[in-house]
């Protein structure tokens, strides 16, 4: 079972069609097609960020082989920031490939099983859990969106690990994907890793992976109190 980005309204020109490789559980059956549509060079590259400055958010860093990437998440979507972080924390995505990569579409990773050197597992790993969808009106799919990968279950529950960056605006992807964070530094990085040479299930040729992620803003443990010098502690 593999973990697709279904598409809605898409344009008769264009179409480009790509076998979807996004998993979460081994129990699960079913598989479909991603269609993917080619995006007019007249469309602009970039949208206004629909996060609000003032509100304290969670950034993290994602640091891969090919530049930084640094998102914040949202908290219109708590179950998909949480999780998220949770991962983050754990190193659980250090050394992830990038498994998945479609131009002028997504960038897609997460999937531990994309560590080896077979691709045709590429999209069926996963923690072994799905995440609540949490579709927000005003969150949409705009270039460097962070969301979270799915297969066509009913609830259109999300994958507990795999998620993408859109490399431009996808808005047939609104509520039908859970949206939970947003670029706001690397655009440029985005844009390199979409563009390198691809090969079978859409692999890059040439790895690109995560090195590691960092919750840049996370609270600091509070400092543990000392004696003071010369003093014991207790009686």
């Amino acid at each position: 079972m593999k973990y697709l980005l279904n598409q809605i309204g898409i344009s008769a020109l264009s179409i480009l069609l790509a076998t979807a490789t996004c998993n979460n559980t081994a129990s699960e059956s079913s598989t479909e097609e991603i269609n993917s549509t080619e995006i007019s060079a007249a469309e602009p590259m970039t949208s206004d960020p629909v996060v609000k400055p003032a509100e304290k958010r969670d950034t993290v860093e994602i640091k891969t082989s090919m530049g930084d990437i640094t998102v914040v998440l949202f908290n219109e979507t708590p179950q998909h920031r949480d999780n998220f972080l949770k991962h983050v924390t754990s190193h659980y995505y250090d050394g992830v490939l990038f498994h998945r990569v479609i131009a002028n579409f997504m960038i897609q990773t997460g999937d531990p099983l994309s560590k080896d050197a077979d691709p045709n597992n590429d999209g069926t790993g996963g923690p072994g859990y799905r995440v609540p969808a949490e579709f927000v009106p005003g969150l949409k799919h705009v270039k460097g969106s962070l969301a979270a990968a799915r297969d066509n279950n009913p609830e259109m529950a999300s994958s507990g690990s795999q998620f993408y960056i859109c490399h431009v605006a996808t808005p047939w992807l609104d509520g039908q994907y859970t949206i939970f964070g947003e670029t706001i530094k690397g655009l440029d990085v985005v844009d390199k890793i979409a563009m390198v040479q691809v090969g079978m299930n859409d692999r890059p040729v040439k790895d690109v992976k995560i090195i590691s992620t960092t919750h840049v803003n996370a609270a600091k443990a509070p400092a543990t109190e000392k004696p003071a010098s010369g003093k014991k502690s207790g009686k």
